[in-house]
């Protein structure tokens, strides 16, 4: 089965989907695109062989509701570890709106220290607790923020940066000191590093007090309805032109028995299954005998 569910705050997803294994009587069951205890909405969950497609579905982009609240400071950028709140100035409407398009497009962006990163196997958030860290690739950086007003705490970024896009963004209220904005960005994007660096261009420390993911790509909420896998792959539909017996056997396939031959990752459906197949200089199977929905 394939369907999205809806996290409530203040659970984190593995519970979450533990929940939903009881719900179902199923053991075999995962999710994609984790969502952060505090953070609530749209989780796309998978049973059986379903799981293996994950990568393979259309998810982008993602949208997001999120309150930031301007002068907290979190070492994880959202309520559940808030540090200090000071008092800040009010913005001008206008400013906020020109901080908030400056962020459109594509850019890089570092991911928070609390975060399911892996630095040599181990989510960054472990090693953020346990303060050990000895690799390179994925550093925490402990230098001091640096902004127009003294804040006097470390960065909660890692080191890396990742490249991201933030497609569109909009002011939703702004209620002085909380700011509720709407953004659809790219899979990778962290919302909580957007909303830290929409309060640090401001001159201000901030953190989420709310997130909600409305949809990944055309997966939305509703009622945990059934999905077809099919209709949201990310792949391009090709046709075996030989006898289906060759791919219920997983023999061998030859590249000119398929109607699109160019280079590239298709799906192929036949009797009652489909695979998910790439054509280079031969066709190699990825999946094979997925049920059909």
């Amino acid at each position: 089965m394939l369907f999205v569910a809806n996290k409530p705050m203040f659970i984190s997803s593995n519970k979450f989907l533990n929940k939903l294994k009881r719900k179902y009587n199923i053991k075999k069951m995962g999710f994609s695109g984790t969502l952060d205890p505090f953070a609530c909405g749209c989780l796309i969950i998978a049973s059986g062989q379903y799981t293996k497609l994950f990568r393979f579905l259309k998810k982008t982009p993602k949208t997001y509701i999120a309150t930031l609240m301007f002068g907290a400071y979190s070492s994880t950028l959202d309520l559940e570890k808030i540090e200090s709140i000071k008092n800040t100035k009010q913005f001008d409407r206008e400013k906020i709106i020109e901080v908030l398009n400056s962020f459109i497009g594509k850019q890089t962006q570092l991911p928070p220290k609390y975060s399911a990163k892996k630095i040599n196997g181990v989510r960054a958030y472990k090693l953020s607790e346990k303060c050990k860290v000895k690799n390179e690739k994925w550093k925490m950086k402990n230098d001091l923020i640096k902004t127009t007003t003294p804040l006097h705490q470390s960065t909660p970024y890692l080191e890396k940066e990742v490249e991201i896009e933030i497609l569109d963004i909009e002011l939703i209220n702004y209620s002085h000191p909380f700011l509720t904005f709407k953004t659809s960005v790219s899979e990778g994007t962290y919302i909580r590093s957007l909303g830290f660096d929409i309060a640090q261009k401001l001159g201000v420390n901030g953190a989420l007090t709310y997130l909600e993911r409305i949809n990944e790509g055309e997966f939305r909420y509703e009622c945990e309805r059934l999905l077809n896998p099919i209709k949201y792959l990310d792949l391009e539909e090709n046709f075996y032109l030989n006898d289906i017996q060759n791919l219920l056997l997983g023999k061998k396939l030859n590249i000119n028995d398929f109607k699109i031959q160019k280079k590239g990752k298709y799906f192929v459906k036949y009797d009652k299954f489909f695979a998910i197949i790439e054509i280079d200089q031969e066709v190699k199977y990825i999946l094979n005998r997925i049920e059909l929905c």
